[in-house]
């Protein structure tokens, strides 16, 4: 039996999704990847919304069997109001993944984490044979860091650390993500804040050097991944 209140019933985005023709077109691009028995890990973020949307219309469709790994409270939902059956790392490895991304370089170099789910995104991400990165072009830049800021999750008790520690590698900027919604700053999936960062440059070096600080969880550069772009 399943719930049948208005916040169950009700799918819909938090806000209008931009250039949503074109992360349809990549939506029913990734659906095509499933197969039967397939776990794949789901990103957070308005395409993979788009995309899981997609997938449950196969679903439905076609019989199919499949498992999914969400990577936000906000995934979880969407799996559960269109009947996709949901697990986790602990119990499932997954065949694939897909996400989408913030920023991506002609190396396939990301910036992702614009909606604090970075830390579960990366988790998903590394434990998939492959994961297909969903894009519209206005997310391909010449240089990483040229439209958005760098996330870093940091446990709270480490803010001022973490913020010292970063200002060694050549910041520009450091802003502690707050709230929209409610008072304070943004909490993460994770139950930890995001500080944003503006490098002068980043290098090849610069994720494991961010996560080698005493006090972060992650950061929202994922470089040297093994990812597919499906761009429209």
């Amino acid at each position: 039996m399943n719930w049948s209140n208005p916040l169950f019933i009700n799918s819909n985005w938090t806000s209008e999704i931009s250039n949503r023709e074109q992360k349809e077109v990549a939506a029913e691009q990734v659906a095509k990847e499933i197969k039967n028995g397939d776990v794949i890990g789901v990103g957070s973020g308005s395409t993979s919304f788009l995309a899981i949307h997609a997938i449950a219309n196969r679903i439905e469709a076609e019989g199919l069997s499949i498992l999914a790994i969400p990577t936000s409270h906000e995934v979880a939902m969407a799996c559960a109001r269109l009947n996709i059956p949901t697990t986790s790392l602990m119990a499932h490895k997954p065949n694939w993944a897909f996400d989408g991304a913030d920023e991506i370089d002609a190396n396939r170099r990301m910036i992702k984490g614009r909606g604090g789910a970075l830390f579960a995104e990366k988790i998903v991400m590394a434990s998939a044979n492959k994961t297909f990165i969903l894009v519209d072009p206005s997310k391909f830049v010449d240089r990483l860091g040229e439209k958005f800021p760098v996330p870093v999750e940091v446990d709270p008790r480490a803010i001022h650390l973490v913020e010292t520690s970063l200002k060694r590698l050549g910041t520009e900027e450091i802003k502690l993500r707050n709230a929209i919604g409610k008072d304070g700053p943004i909490i993460t999936e994770a139950g930890n804040l995001i500080l944003d960062v503006r490098f002068n440059q980043i290098f090849d070096d610069f994720e494991r050097k961010i996560k080698s600080i005493p006090g972060v969880i992650e950061s929202g550069l994922f470089i040297g991944y093994n990812v597919e772009v499906i761009s429209v």
